[in-house]
């Protein structure tokens, strides 16, 4: 068996890797690189004959794992996208969006290209999905190979990948993490008999700080919102529609309960609600803390939109507020971009970033802002001058750098394929990795340059 990195280049983007096996051919992931536009930001599907893969199979709905999933499959009309039922009902929601999106940036930005896909193709995609369980082997279609999908705690349907062969077994992690979140279980993955393994190395740069527990984290993020509220303000929340969205709306409810946040309304919008109506609806049928949880319907300072809106929804200010709005990196045209720019003159204020904010974005900007600096996080919106409260925890998705290589050490594998990283984070595995497995061939696969695995 082969493997070969279908991205354009060795970093974090748009995650899709083919498994060779004689004329058996596996694809996994088919994602869009979130700061690309165009055709730069796809996969180069070029060593993949067309119509020739056996089977595509995703690992969660997150952009960079899905995002040019439509357009695989036009090019392997045949080809059945295997995953669990939650994942495949995300990504149909993420996707439809995501031809919105394109649509905008056609007009707003010039991109010929776009949109990649139309709603349509869609709808009539949704014939090849198949749905299967956590942890039950299943065959992959006209090959020699058994799968099984093992539950990556890292957003809602989230899975690591078994795939067997003739004796020999790869596992390909996906986003994974070990450590429980408000909504999510730590990961559940396998640690015996993996001879190659897969690894995502998202966090290699993040030192976290001694004695960290998420509990602390929590709590100084009510004692932010407690603040706020002490001085007539409101919070705003940037957080990813996915995953994110639901975490906080969770975590918000956790806080009110214990007494450590007062009662104040949580508004949310958008994709978030959409996804969050996902969130309940597997509220009993997928692995989670809360189980049969209804976030939209059991977290009583959740402010409910009235009525149908054509387009976005508009925020209306209002003091001792908390408004978790996407996106996370407050990307321009996005909500929690627009509402920002109103938001952060007021002193009162206070914004709680709870995730990652790429170093170009305006979500990055405004972090790493000086109080009464001039921003502009956006060309379409005024200039302001900051004077809210900007704060940022650690309540990340992925796994910590720790949690990974202790991961890798325990399975012990002979071969460790390095992906989804950027340069210094696989350069910090590299560094420990010399020193704890040097029985383990360690490879960094290049695009598009074939490795052999067994």
């Amino acid at each position: 068996m082969r493997f070969l990195n279908l991205t354009r280049r060795r970093e974090i983007g748009a995650n899709s890797y083919l498994l060779e096996s004689g004329d058996h051919r596996v694809v996994l992931d088919s994602g869009m690189h979130p700061k690309e536009v165009g055709f730069d930001a796809l996969p180069d599907f070029g060593p993949l004959p067309h119509d020739k893969a056996n089977a595509i199979i995703i690992s969660h709905a997150h952009h960079d794992h899905i995002g040019s999933l439509p357009v695989l499959m036009r090019k392997q009309p045949n080809t059945p996208v295997i995953m669990t039922e939650p994942t495949g009902e995300i990504a149909s929601g993420m996707l439809h969006n995501s031809v919105n999106v394109m649509t905008s940036q056609r007009e707003e930005l010039g991109i010929n290209e776009y949109p990649f896909f139309t709603h349509k193709e869609l709808d009539e995609n949704r014939a090849q999905y198949s749905y299967r369980d956590l942890v039950k082997p299943f065959a992959i279609p006209g090959t020699d190979m058994t799968a099984s999908f093992h539950d990556a705690g890292h957003i809602l349907g989230s899975t690591g990948v078994m795939i067997k062969e003739n004796g020999n077994t790869l596992f390909y992690s996906g986003d994974v993490n070990f450590e429980s979140q408000t909504i999510c279980m730590a990961a559940d993955f396998p640690t015996e008999g993996i001879d190659v393994l897969v690894m995502e190395t998202t966090r290699g740069t993040y030192d976290r700080a001694p004695g960290f527990t998420r509990r602390a984290e929590k709590e100084r993020l009510a004692a932010v919102i407690r603040d706020t509220y002490d001085a007539n303000g409101s919070v705003l929340i940037p957080v990813f529609a996915l995953g994110k969205t639901q975490e906080v709306m969770l975590m918000l409810h956790e806080l009110r309960q214990e007494g450590l946040i007062p009662e104040m309304p949580l508004h949310i919008g958008g994709l978030g609600t959409k996804v969050t109506v996902l969130y309940d609806h597997y509220s009993d049928r997928s692995r989670r803390n809360y189980q049969g949880f209804r976030l939209l319907e059991d977290i009583n300072m959740l402010v409910q939109p009235k009525g149908r809106r054509r387009g976005p929804r508009q925020f209306e200010y209002q003091p001792r507020a908390i408004y978790a709005l996407s996106s996370g990196m407050m990307t321009e045209g996005t909500t929690s971009n627009r509402f920002a720019t109103r938001f952060i003159e007021n002193p009162r204020n206070a914004v709680a970033f709870v995730g990652y904010t790429d170093p170009e974005s305006p979500g990055y900007r405004l972090r790493t802002a000086k109080q009464g600096q001039k921003l502009k996080l956006s060309p379409d919106q005024p200039t302001v001058e900051l004077h809210a409260r900007i704060e940022s925890f650690d309540l990340s998705a992925h796994a910590t750098r720790e949690g990974i290589a202790q991961y890798v050490e325990k399975v012990r594998p002979k071969k460790l394929l390095m992906v989804h990283g950027e340069e210094p984070s696989q350069q910090w595995f590299m560094a420990r990795f010399a020193q704890t497995l040097t029985g383990t061939e360690i490879l960094r696969p290049e695009p598009h340059v074939a490795v052999d695995l067994w």
